[in-house]
Formats: C-alpha cells, sequence, structure tokens
C-alpha cells in the first residue's frame, strides 16, 4: 500500500469521526480509542472509500495501445487525455488511423453538405466510472486533405431501457 498525504488526511478524519462516534458509546478513553484503533480501517475501507469512488470522477490514465483500444473498447476512456494533449493523430492519414483506431464506428453531419461526412470518424470511448453516469464519451477526428486537423472529446446522454 502507498501511503500518499490524501490517503492519511483521510484516514485521519475517519478516525476522529469514528473515535468521536465511540465517546458517545462509551465515556472511557481507554475503550474508545481501542474500538476507533479496530474499527477505523473497516470503516474507511468498507464504507468512505467505496462512497468516495461512487461519487468521484477519478478514473485511471493509461497510455495509448492499439491492442488495448481495440480489444477493450468499454475502456477508451482511459486512454483519450493522452491522445488529446500529446495530439497523436494529428497530420495522420485514413490509413494509418485506420490501422491504429480501426474503422470509424460513425460519421458525423455536416451541415455544408447535408449530409455524414467521410472526413468526421467518431469513435466510442465508454462511459467513465461513477454514479449516476449517464453520459458516453467520444472522440471525433476531423480530417482535412485526407489528414487528421483536429481531435474533439464529446459526451452523449444515453438513455438505459
Amino acid at each position: 500500500m502507498i501511503l500518499t498525504p490524501l490517503f492519511i488526511i483521510f484516514f485521519l478524519l475517519v478516525f476522529v469521526l469514528v473515535w468521536l462516534f465511540t465517546n458517545t458509546i462509551d465515556k472511557r478513553k481507554w475503550v474508545s480509542l481501542l474500538i476507533s484503533l479496530v474499527l477505523t480501517p473497516i470503516v474507511y475501507f468498507y464504507v468512505f472509500y467505496p462512497v468516495i469512488n461512487i461519487f468521484c470522477s477519478y478514473h485511471h490514465q493509461k497510455h495509448f495501445e492499439t491492442e488495448a483500444w481495440k480489444e477493450k473498447p468499454a475502456l477508451r476512456y482511459e486512454m483519450s487525455q493522452e491522445i488529446l494533449d500529446e495530439n497523436l493523430f494529428l497530420s495522420k492519414n485514413k490509413k494509418e488511423i485506420e490501422a491504429l483506431l480501426g474503422k470509424s464506428e460513425w460519421f458525423s453531419w455536416d451541415d455544408s453538405i447535408k449530409a455524414e461526412s467521410s472526413d468526421k470518424w467518431n469513435y466510442n470511448l465508454g462511459f467513465k466510472p461513477g454514479a449516476f453516469n449517464k453520459m458516453q464519451e467520444c472522440i471525433e477526428l476531423r480530417f482535412k486533405n485526407n489528414a487528421v486537423e483536429s481531435i474533439k472529446q464529446y459526451q452523449l446522454e444515453k438513455t438505459f431501457e
């Protein structure tokens, strides 16, 4: 286990809350301390930590890998930040993109031609973890003269039946 400052602060916070709670049960300080020492790890890992994970939108970041992109499409959102920050696909042509990401999952609408444009490729990135998250992450690659001109990440609201 890695002891980070945030972990220590949260753990101490849980200890203080458990200590205050045990003081309402028994006024003997040594009993409260003993109960608090035993209950703090249990409360932290089985109550506090799961609740934090449900309501916080933290997720792991991974480096882009073609095999992982193709094998686990539901976890593509983990690679999206590197794609956007480092502009991994800018100036690559359609064949290179197809080799790295696979065929486009759908094309975006282009108002200038009043149809779906084959120069706007979209890929599903999956859903970021978190409670009540209905937003599907997507990425759009725009081509100009057969080369990627821009990369945009956006969200679509999904309704579940």
